[in-house]
């Protein structure tokens, strides 16, 4: 590369590669002045310069101004000084331009791969650059190989990488297949910037959404959340900020054919668009569709509702293998116990049981606690005095006398259920037992005592012997 050529690399190179022009020309400085310093050493006060009007790349030597020169290198005689500047005096620093061509062969190389080094990092800062912002945002690729499981995605400007993680378990790709993905992460490594892309996002699932939705990309309908299970089923909860406008229906799109264009993205993933609520509650009951709701109970403290549905909706409520239940709590961020009326109402009547059970505790105590949310002892014992304060008919004696007694009723519950439970795995290892180390009938008749054969064998005391001589 010839000096008087430089402008010209440069405004190519910006052009084509899409870097900084001032990066390179940072570059080119570095390198012309690591050029200098491997052919005079490494002592010597060097800058370098780029011309903007010329073109050029000016390369100046600093000596100090002294009376006594000590090291030509670094000094220059006020004699000589005088000669660039008329005006200096001892202790100035005068520079002097330099000859580039003379910095030889090896130095020129190292120039060389200085600037090829600046360009790599200048390359990867832009690609970084330009896919930082981009996180959300899905992108096309054509799948270039796979190792191990993740699938490297040439996306034209640069390279991405689609982890095994962020696949869906019933796609497949081969080398050429064109793919579609969300930019999940992006990290700028020593190697480069490292693209991430996942397929299964909940946001990839909403982004798609935008894209197919005219509403959402428009603001009046407004994505609110989105859960899934890839590959299987998902849940987006979508609410319209324009009245007349059926948020559910926008999605879902003439015929179907805006979820439709969603669902063969995902390669058939079903999809539940569920209208979103203010009310957690009803917007629970709306995640839980198509099951009906009975009744719904919330514990704010623990962020958790207990759901009761008819007997007949229990099934459909949890869905198979739970996943409905599952992907209702992840849609709307609560902790969802879904229970049957009838299984409810026995729960209930024997946590009423157990309040009657309490000492000093009649039908209307029972009822006023029932009333305050105490459903049972258990819940007594876990209350606190100025709780049960609020309970009409409870002074501060009474109050701590039924924690008391909750309590202890608590404690006789969970060892009357850790006796059963021990009773029900003895009475389980018993019949294995049995058959792998207790001797078989003819053996146990062998081995008996003689006195435990005669004892079976005599007749109950109850019964007299009938007199000798008589049948």
């Amino acid at each position: 590369m010839l000096m008087s050529e430089i402008k010209r690399v440069v405004e190519q190179v910006s052009r084509d590669k899409g870097i900084d022009r001032q990066v390179l020309i940072k570059a080119l400085e570095e390198a012309l002045k690591s050029a200098a310093r491997k052919k005079y050493g490494p002592r010597i006060e060097i800058e370098v310069k780029f011309n903007e009007e010329t073109g050029d790349l000016e390369v100046f030597q600093f000596k100090e101004v002294a009376e006594v020169v000590e090291d030509p290198m670094l000094q220059i005689s006020l004699e000589e000084g005088r000669l660039l500047d008329a005006e200096c005096e001892i202790g100035d620093s005068l520079g002097t331009q330099m000859d580039t061509s003379t910095f030889g062969r090896i130095a020129a190389q190292s120039a060389k791969q200085v600037i090829i080094q600046k360009l790599k990092d200048a390359e990867k800062d832009a690609v970084y650059a330009s896919f930082i912002d981009r996180r959300g945002e899905i992108i096309n690729g054509i799948v270039q190989r796979i190792d191990r499981g993740d699938i490297i995605v040439n996306l034209g400007q640069t390279e991405a990488v689609l982890p095994l993680r962020e696949q869906v378990p019933k796609e497949g790709y081969r080398r050429g297949d064109r793919i579609r993905a969300m930019i999940l992460e992006v990290m700028q490594e020593s190697r480069g910037p490292q693209i991430v892309l996942s397929r299964t996002h909940p946001s990839f699932l909403m982004t798609l959404f935008r894209t197919e939705v005219p509403e959402i990309s428009e603001g009046i309908v407004s994505i609110m959340g989105a859960a899934r299970e890839p590959g299987v089923r998902a849940k987006i909860a979508v609410a319209s900020n324009n009245s007349d406008i059926d948020p559910v229906g926008a999605c879902v799109g003439m015929k179907g054919s805006r979820v439709q264009s969603v669902v063969q993205e995902l390669k058939g993933e079903k999809i539940d668009i569920i209208p979103w609520h203010v009310d957690q509650a009803k917007f629970v009951c709306n995640a839980l569709a198509p099951a009906e709701i009975s009744r719904v109970i919330i514990d704010e403290d623990n962020k958790s509702m207990e759901v009761i549905v008819p007997d007949e909706f229990l099934s459909i409520a949890i869905g198979k293998k739970g996943q409905n239940v599952r992907l209702a709590s992840k849609l709307t961020g609560w902790h969802l116990d879904v229970k049957s009326e009838s299984s409810y109402n026995q729960a209930m009547q024997s946590g009423y049981n157990s309040l009657m059970a309490l000492p000093g505790v009649g039908i209307s105590l029972a009822d006023a606690l029932y009333e305050k949310g105490f459903y049972s002892a258990e819940e007594i014992g876990k209350a606190s005095v100025e709780d049960l304060l609020q309970v009409r008919g409870i002074d501060e004696e009474t109050a701590r006398s039924l924690i008391a007694a909750g309590q202890a009723a608590a404690e006789q519950a969970a060892q009357a259920e850790t006796a059963q439970a021990e009773a029900s795995d003895a009475a389980v290892e018993a019949p294995a037992a049995a058959e792998t180390d207790g001797p078989g009938p003819a053996d146990a008749g062998a081995d008996a005592p003689r006195e435990d054969v005669q004892e079976t064998l005599e007749p109950d005391t109850g019964t007299p012997a009938p007199p000798e001589g008589q049948v």
